[in-house]
């Protein structure tokens, strides 16, 4: 490519961005308080968010996009996501490794976090399962504009004890699973395997606590925490209860992913000190379909600590940990059937909106770029014909997304 093509491209783009986009919202949430706010002005320029009001002068030579029908609040989030996997049933996940290298695992994110992208799914937090770092080079691609895409941020390799997520495996096969994991087994190991992600690019930290007999100790915990904390990233962890769980929560950590057999007591804990619950919580349609054989009795304990997590005031991320497929559901429409599982839990939609937005962005560490329409964040709009603080149900019909500024879909 020559210099003076590189140029023109370099002016497009920032003319592009340089030119002020002003939204007339009908219907503006605020997603942290639950309010409506009518008949607003949104004014956005060099992909942030520069005034909103009902007053706001529009200026001269705006591009004006018209909302004013139209229910309009900050891109959804999805806090635990594995957009370089995907899989028909779970006995399925040690064999997929040998079918699907990283250059693939990578393809196949982009599909799944444009088709995500489009639905109004402006932010995903990829906890691991992504091949030899398939979704650092993901999130470098999008970032670097050469394709339109979600926010990503990624966990790289899964840290575990001996055996990653895998079990009984014949000696002779060899540990297979460090394709996608690190195997640490003391402090020190989990320290280096956390320098190791953050190397090669991780923006946060993720650990399986409890995939086997044995699991993580309060002194492993503590070491992968005050190791990437350190460094400026928070700390994920898969755990289901039990003594595993009490560990994880007394080492600090600032998100629990699952937690299906969380105690009252151990909710409370996690309240007290700020840990996050990344709930995802599977409808039993899924997961009966991905080969679960006790589906329906697990959704019900998952809605069960669902609610007791609500009660408690345990801080929720709206999260799916979606790897299976189901139907011809697409990744987006499988995201939606997550919401029956908050209706039963009896989570109002108020807050299914905030632990999709506010909540999310503080954990993921982004509030002050993303997460909400105010002036100074990036514009990650969406909007769609019906009030989801009426019915949830609504953002299903999601018809309009902007990322970054740039609009991405909008009503036909």
């Amino acid at each position: 490519m020559s210099k003076r093509l590189i140029a023109t491209c370099a002016l497009l783009i920032t003319s592009a961005w340089a030119q002020t986009v002003a939204i007339r919202a009908g219907n503006l949430i605020d997603p942290a308080n639950g309010t409506v706010a009518r008949n607003q002005i949104i004014l956005v320029k060099d992909q942030k968010i520069a005034e909103v009001g009902a007053n706001v002068v529009i200026p001269k030579d705006s591009q004006i996009i018209d909302l004013s029908h139209e229910w309009v609040m900050p891109g959804i989030m999805d806090a635990h996501t594995h957009v370089t996997w995907s899989i028909k049933l779970f006995r399925d996940a040690d064999s997929s490794y040998l079918s699907a290298g990283t250059g693939l695992r990578a393809l196949q994110g982009l599909h799944i976090a444009q088709t995500l992208l489009n639905a109004g799914i402006t932010t995903v937090r990829d906890v691991g399962n992504d091949a030899n770092f398939a979704a650092v080079d993901l999130r470098k691609a999008i970032d670097a504009g050469w394709f339109v895409g979600p926010t990503v941020q990624t966990a790289g390799k899964i840290i575990a004890p001996f055996g990653g997520q895998s079990s009984g495996i014949p000696a002779e096969i060899g540990p297979y699973w460090r394709f996608e994991y690190y195997d640490a087994d003391t402090p020190d190991e989990v320290r280096k395997a956390v320098r190791e992600n953050i190397f090669y690019g991780a923006d946060l930290i993720k650990l399986v606590a409890d995939n086997n007999d044995y699991h993580f100790s309060v002194d492993e915990i503590r070491a992968a925490v005050d190791e990437a904390h350190h460094a400026g990233r928070a700390v994920a962890v898969h755990v289901f209860g039990g003594e595993a769980a009490d560990n994880v929560i007394e080492g600090g950590v600032d998100s629990v992913e699952h937690g299906f057999f969380l105690t009252d007591d151990q909710l409370r804990r996690m309240k007290a000190k700020g840990i996050f619950l990344a709930s995802t919580d599977f409808p039993a349609s899924h997961t009966e379909a991905a080969g679960a054989p006790d589906a329906n009795e697990d959704a019900a304990k998952i809605i069960d600590r669902l609610r007791r997590a609500y009660k408690i005031g345990v801080k929720i991320v709206f999260s799916t940990d979606i790897v299976t497929e189901y139907k011809d559901e697409n990744r987006a429409e499988m995201t939606w059937d997550y919401l029956a599982s908050w209706r039963a839990a009896g989570v109002p939609n108020a807050e299914i909106l905030k632990c999709m937005t506010t909540n999310p962005a503080e954990l993921l560490r982004i509030k002050k770029d993303r997460g909400a329409i105010a002036p100074g964040l990036f514009a990650d709009i969406v909007a769609m014909p019906a009030s989801p603080l009426e019915d949830i149900e609504s953002v299903r019909k999601i018809d309009f997304v902007m990322k970054n500024g740039t609009v991405v879909r909008k009503p036909q």
